[in-house]
């Protein structure tokens, strides 16, 4: 079962909305409705979203991507279409089983923190239990949990006014956590922050989502952000959602003219995995193989280095030429003394950008491996060279093309 399943939703607000949705869905464009006092704030949106994912929801000011969130939240009620929640349509439910619903499976993380100045962040972090209906034992302690998880344990008497914007936000994403729901919504939930504190909250998201598990809807008009957070993006232009896909999909496959331009300025480095510029390994030795054998596949192989794998594939090290065909002269029957174990070896999910030391302080081509420690690729230090050099170029011609229009 998703954990948010959205069929064909659309949101419109003024006068006969419902007449609005058939005028849209037979062609009528969002302009022409402004025009006559009618604005369609999301039209025919269609998104699923996997439990444990985070799924990012990108567009400019306008786009529809908060009032999208306030309809999963059941703020807001979707003008047609269908809205899940873990199987539960947001549009059949009455307004007990949405209280329910926000209760229970779906939390909320504001752009403004939206705390109670005159209670204690204990307090705060505990508000959402306590409208639940919790035991005051109970909230104190799941609230100093979340706290803890959070990094403000020891903050629990103080007042909001003596946190900074940061510290402030972590009360605001401990409140959704201590609610113990599976569901995260999180609107705009970093803007507010200077940068460096923007990209600490980013990475405590991520590293607590890894932990915990849970589904997150994050809402952003930041692209880099989006790219960095989001394990698929969905992309909103005037209601409608364009496309959806992961970071690398939406880089080099963009839907359309739109998607081009908007993603043009991105750091591709930062974006683009080792997964998506690896090779495959010409071939794998056995850490069984003795010097004669695997001199013999560097020859058919025409590569004076091969890495060397474990019978269950695990990476086990590398050898080179030189020291195989002396090996084999010295009459040796195995690879003892001979195998390189200092092979840096780096995740499939690894960003270019955190390559570039390793490579620089490796003359040595990386293994790429993937969760199981399984030698899935390799890239050569002229293989990374050339992919970044690949991508200024891209960068350097979309600046052409901006500037020439």
């Amino acid at each position: 079962m998703k954990a948010i399943d959205a069929n064909g939703t659309y949101k419109v607000f003024g006068k006969r909305p419902d007449k609005a949705v058939e005028r849209l869905r037979a062609g009528a464009t969002r302009e022409e409705l402004r025009k006559e006092g009618t604005t369609a704030a999301v039209i025919d949106a269609s998104f699923e979203v996997e439990e444990g994912e985070i799924f990012v929801v990108m567009g400019l000011s306008g786009s529809g991507k908060s009032t999208l969130i306030r309809m999963v939240n059941g703020l807001w009620e979707p003008t047609a279409g269908e809205l899940q929640v873990y199987g539960e349509d947001i549009v059949k439910m009455d307004q007990q089983q949405l209280r329910r619903t926000r209760r229970e499976k779906v939390s909320m993380v504001f752009q403004h923190f939206a705390l109670l100045p005159h209670r204690t962040v204990g307090e705060n972090a505990a508000y959402g239990l306590q409208i639940q209906g919790i035991g005051k034992d109970e909230q104190q302690k799941r609230a100093k949990e979340a706290l803890r998880l959070v990094g403000l344990k020891g903050w629990e008497d103080s007042l909001p006014g003596q946190l900074s914007g940061g510290m402030r936000q972590r009360v605001g994403l401990a409140r959704a956590l201590a609610a113990g729901t599976n569901i995260m919504l999180m609107d705009e939930a970093f803007s507010a922050l200077d940068p460096l504190i923007k990209r600490e909250m980013q990475d405590q998201l991520v590293d607590l989502q890894s932990k915990l598990g849970k589904t997150i809807l994050f809402i952003t008009h930041d692209l880099n952000e989006a790219m960095r957070l989001g394990d698929r993006i969905a992309m909103m232009r005037d209601g409608r959602i364009v496309q959806i896909g992961t970071s690398e999909d939406i880089l080099n496959n963009p839907a359309n003219d739109f998607v081009a331009q908007f993603v043009q300025d991105v750091d591709r480095s930062r974006v683009l995995t080792a997964s998506s510029v690896m090779a495959p390994p010409v071939a794998l030795v056995g850490a069984e193989q003795g010097p004669l054998a695997v001199h013999k596949l560097m020859r058919e192989n025409q590569t004076s280095r091969l890495f060397v794998v474990n019978r269950d594939r695990t990476l086990a090290g590398a050898v080179d030429e030189e020291r195989v065909v002396a090996a084999a002269k010295e009459g040796a029957k195995t690879l003892e003394g001979i195998l390189d174990t200092t092979v840096v070896s780096v995740p499939a999910n690894a960003r270019l950008s955190d390559l570039l030391w390793l490579s620089a302080n490796s003359p040595k081509a990386l293994a790429v491996v993937d969760d199981d420690n399984t030698v899935v690729g390799v890239i050569a230090r002229v293989t990374l060279l050339q992919a970044l050099a690949q991508v200024r170029a891209e960068h350097a011609s979309a600046l052409e093309e901006v500037v020439s229009a």
